[in-house]
Order: structure tokens, then C-alpha cells, then sequence
């Protein structure tokens, strides 16, 4: 029970980002959320929280431990669900909201499924790319892809979402693979804008990324026509596996510079602190917590086979 109170403590002075926020969600004193947080670091080993008297400031571990943390009380919840609620239906409204390409590819289809599946609930989907708020515009739900910058809200993983560097077998064949970052400098790089740059392993301090600034004569704003256009051989694009996966398993697009790929990024279903989330939201984040991370999902099976069987031809003389 010490333990359970103690992750618990913790949970909530991270997301809430203060001792005093913690305690009143706890119903009890910033001393004793405090005391619970010393006995859970000296019982790990390891400082999770760096506390100043102004903020709370999450540890590298603290960051992994918290993640871990939040899937353990969430599938906690789940389970108790599971007996407590017994034949239950969910039901009423779910509000939900997706990054706009990755919503109509990869959210949109499940609540369909799950619709089918829970007759009494009816959902809202909103698909766009701006920074919801999900306090004040009514969210249950918000699925968001990298890091999350918001310490309010409740994040929970449900899988890894990895970029690649692709371009056509036609624009290779006219212009040969790049071979490293540098080679990035004498291609047509399709981006978003010069001020977004394309983020790689930095091959010279390890474990640490690096942003390269690609130039090029098209860039725009919406990713889909980055995808066309690379389709079509005008060059070199970033591009997550959600998006061209199929395509490279196709060999209409190939990948590039895959020994310099950076980590993947991952996605995760955010939600604001809520003591008893709805069955509805649980059941949908299950659903797609269980559906991508589903071996052969992203269907990107050939993408790291494809691009060194490729490349090889390429080289050839």
C-alpha cells in the first residue's frame, strides 16, 4: 500500500508540478506528499525530481519512471474496471482530437471500429494541427506525436513513431544516394520551411541528435504534397513511416541515411488529471494502444530490407 501511495505522490507532484498541487489532489499536506516522495527515492536509489521552491523539475529517470508509472495506474484502473463495472456498457459523448494527416490515416479508421463496437457512445473528431487546449475546449482525449510539453496532462504511450529520409528510385537513379549528413547539401530537399530542419543521430557524440537546415527550390507547408512530390522524383523528403511505409514496403519510395535515423518519437494519448477516467475514454485508448503495437501495423515490414537492397543496385558500377 506504502508503495502504491508513494508512485502515486509521485505522479501527481510531476504532472501537477508542485507539492502543493499534488496534495490537494491527494487530500492531504505538502509535508506528507513530500515525505512519500524522500521514501520512494531512497527506496529506488535514484533522484526522480529536482525541487527547487519555485517548481518541480523532472530527472532523466524521473521522465522514464513517470511514463512507466502512468501506464501501471492506468492499467490498474483498467482492471478494476474490468470486474467493478461488470456488464456495463460504455456510453455517452467522446470527444477526441488528432494531428490532422495522422488522424484521417490512423484515428479515424478505429473509431469507426469503435463505434461499431460500443453502440451507446457518439464521437466528435477533430483533426488539426494546432496545439489543442484541452481544458477549455472540452477534450477527453487528444492523440499527439513527440514530446509532450504540457505538464498538466496525463500522458499515456502507445507506440513509437519513427522518420525517414526517402526519395523515388527516379530521382536515385539521376542523382545518386547521399552517404552522409553532408551529402545533404548537393540535393533537392523538400521541407516544410528553412526554419524546420530535419533531425538525425549525430554521428559524433553518441546518443545525441543533431538538426540539419536542407535547402531546396519547393518547400510547403502541408506534408502530403511533400509526399506527392517526392513520389514523383522532385527530390529528397523527411517524412514519418505512417506516412510512406507502404511506400517503401512498395519500393515506389526508398529510405536514405537510415545509420543516422534518429530515436523514434513517440505516441501517446493525452488526457487532463482525472481521478476516474470514463469507460469510454479508457476503452478507446486501449483500442489503440492494442493496435499499434500490433506486430506489422505500420506495414513497414520491408522498409529496413528494401533501402540496402536498393542502395547496393545504386552503387553498383
Amino acid at each position: 500500500m506504502d508503495q502504491f501511495k508513494q508512485i502515486g505522490a509521485f505522479v501527481e507532484a510531476a504532472t501537477r508540478g508542485s507539492l502543493s498541487a499534488a496534495a490537494r489532489a491527494e487530500g492531504v499536506t505538502p509535508a506528507i506528499i513530500g515525505r512519500r516522495l524522500d521514501a520512494l527515492e531512497a527506496r529506488l536509489g535514484v533522484r526522480l525530481l529536482t525541487r527547487t521552491t519555485r517548481k518541480l523539475t523532472l530527472t532523466f529517470e524521473g521522465q522514464a519512471f513517470l511514463e512507466d508509472c502512468q501506464r501501471l495506474l492506468n492499467d490498474l484502473a483498467n482492471a478494476e474496471a474490468s470486474v467493478s463495472l461488470g456488464g456495463v456498457k460504455a456510453s455517452g459523448h467522446l470527444k477526441l482530437s488528432a494531428p490532422a494527416g495522422f488522424g484521417r490515416t490512423h484515428v479515424a479508421p478505429h473509431v469507426a471500429e469503435f463505434l461499431d463496437a460500443n453502440p451507446d457512445v457518439t464521437v466528435n473528431l477533430d483533426l488539426s494541427d494546432r496545439l489543442v487546449d484541452l481544458v477549455n475546449e472540452g477534450i477527453d482525449c487528444a492523440v499527439r506525436i513527440g514530446e509532450l510539453a504540457d505538464s498538466s496532462l496525463v500522458g499515456v504511450r502507445l507506440g513509437d513513431m519513427r522518420r525517414l529520409v526517402v526519395a523515388s528510385p527516379r530521382y536515385l537513379d539521376a542523382h545518386g544516394a547521399p552517404q552522409t549528413l553532408a551529402d545533404l547539401a548537393r540535393h533537392a530537399c523538400l521541407s516544410l520551411g528553412q526554419q524546420r530542419g530535419w533531425t538525425f543521430r549525430d554521428p559524433g557524440q553518441a546518443g545525441k541528435s543533431t538538426t540539419i537546415k536542407v535547402s531546396g527550390r519547393f518547400e510547403c507547408n502541408d506534408g502530403a504534397v511533400l509526399h506527392d512530390w517526392a513520389l514523383a522524383g522532385r527530390g529528397l523528403a523527411w517524412r514519418s513511416v505512417w506516412e510512406v511505409g507502404q511506400d517503401v514496403r512498395a519500393g515506389r519510395l526508398v529510405s536514405v541515411l537510415d545509420d543516422y535515423a534518429a530515436p523514434p518519437l513517440g505516441i501517446y494519448a493525452v488526457f487532463p488529471q482525472r481521478r476516474q477516467l470514463p469507460l469510454r475514454v479508457r476503452l478507446f485508448i486501449d483500442l489503440l494502444k492494442h493496435t499499434y503495437g500490433s506486430p506489422g501495423y505500420w506495414d513497414c515490414a520491408g522498409a529496413d530490407v528494401a533501402p540496402a537492397q536498393r542502395l547496393r543496385s545504386l552503387q553498383a558500377p
